[in-house]
């Protein structure tokens, strides 16, 4: 008798396909996940700086090096060139107003001060025969006048007789007639003699004028001679520290060459190389801040130079505002915090090295838990050495992390492993 056998319902063929299709979907759906997600990177939390965004006072503000100078300088340049014969003091010697420093020779500018005080002599000496000559031109004329006056007295005498007799008929008319002619003669040659007299006085005035204007000349240039030569001895305009002194014995030095300086050593100021960027920002009155001796010094803008240099700077003298630093040196270099504009408050993120890699477009924010991090675009504006002024996409509070992001590419999110 046959017996009927029940067919099982799942074979294990079947089993083994349903199986297999199972595992292509998960396999499928794992992948999907994994690659569709965001990508993530594991990263130590003691290898991060995170820091937090605040709100608070935020002065903008470039850090800037100065260098400490006197409050003024004064150079000290050939005035004649020449050669260096001797040398009074050294470098840095603190010289009084007056004092010799070196003295220089030179022997054509000895032998043209020569010339011109011959050239004095010579035109002081034509000036006393020129005045021995006027003199005794001018006696002469005066002789010569003394006599037509002697003699044209004695013809008005004559005349002024005749006169009287002619009309009384004693004398002839002949006789008159030659007594007139004589008195006339004379009066005219009288005349013409004070004239020639007057005009050698004005001739001798002017000529003594002119005398004097030549002696003068030739006085005054020898006085510029003499100066020049004196120049050759070089003197501390003011009281001062002698520095940069750049001359030896034996050495030539031309006109106008550098030979040193004096530094007036009543203070100090310090000048400071800023960018050409800044060049419309910085004004006469702004400040800064410079720490000395774990003690903070404050600056003040008094002068700005607007020539840009070849290294793309410009430079502002800046004076101390209060107390000078005890100890402080001429050519010191000084890193100054120079404030651009007053303060204000701001949203405020502490800077790092993340925006070398984000440009300041975007940064890692931290979640409330604190165990990742994701990206968020952010829009920052002005900074200062300290922080950047945050427009969007970050509130005080948040935090968020501000270290190189160097290695973490184009990585979604961060994941915190403490």
């Amino acid at each position: 008798m046959d017996r009927v056998i029940e067919q099982k319902k799942w074979p294990a063929k079947r089993l083994l396909t349903i199986g297999g299709i199972l595992a292509l979907v998960l396999l499928i759906a794992a992948s999907y996940y994994f690659t569709s997600g965001k990508s993530k990177l594991n990263v130590p939390v003691d290898r991060i700086t995170i820091s937090e965004v605040k709100k608070g006072p935020y002065k903008d503000n470039i850090p800037v090096n100065g260098i400490v100078l006197p409050l003024k300088s004064i150079y000290l340049d050939a005035t004649e060139g020449g050669r260096v014969e001797e040398k009074y003091v050294e470098d840095g010697a603190i010289m009084k107003a007056g004092q010799p420093i070196l003295r220089l020779s030179n022997s054509t500018l000895m032998m043209t001060m020569m010339s011109q005080q011959n050239t004095v002599y010579n035109t002081l000496t034509q000036m006393q025969i020129n005045q021995n000559s006027a003199l005794q031109n001018t006696v002469n004329k005066r002789q010569s006048m003394a006599d037509v006056q002697s003699l044209f007295n004695e013809a008005e005498r004559v005349y002024n007789l005749d006169k009287r007799l002619f009309a009384q008929k004693v004398i002839g008319s002949q006789e008159f007639k030659s007594a007139e002619n004589n008195y006339n003669y004379l009066k005219q040659k009288k005349d013409l003699t004070e004239q020639i007299l007057s005009q050698d006085s004005i001739s001798r005035t002017q000529q003594e004028a002119q005398d004097r204007k030549s002696y003068q000349g030739s006085q005054e240039a020898l006085n510029i001679m003499k100066q020049k030569v004196n120049d050759l001895i070089l003197r501390a305009p003011v009281d001062g520290q002698l520095t940069s002194m750049d001359a030896e014995i034996g050495e030539n030095k031309t006109q106008g060459q550098r030979l040193g300086q004096i530094d007036v050593i009543s203070g100090f100021k310090v000048r400071v190389n800023v960018d050409e960027h800044y060049l419309s920002r910085v004004f006469i009155g702004q400040t800064g801040t410079f720490t000395f001796a774990d003690k903070e010094y404050k600056l003040i803008i008094k002068k700005v130079f607007t020539q840009v240099n070849t290294g793309g700077t410009f430079q502002v003298d800046m004076d101390f505002v209060g107390a000078v630093p005890q100890g402080l040196r001429r050519g010191q270099t000084l890193q100054i915090v120079l404030a651009l504009s007053d303060e204000t408050t701001a949203i405020l993120v502490p800077k790092g090295g993340f925006f070398q890699q984000t440009g300041g477009n975007w940064i890692f924010k931290v979640r409330d838990d604190g165990k990742s991090a994701y990206r968020v675009d952010i829009q920052l504006n002005r900074q200062n050495t300290d922080y950047y002024e945050v427009l969007q996409g970050l509130k005080p509070g948040d935090k968020v992390i501000t270290s190189s992001y160097e290695t973490y590419g184009n990585m979604q999110e961060l994941v915190l492993e403490k």
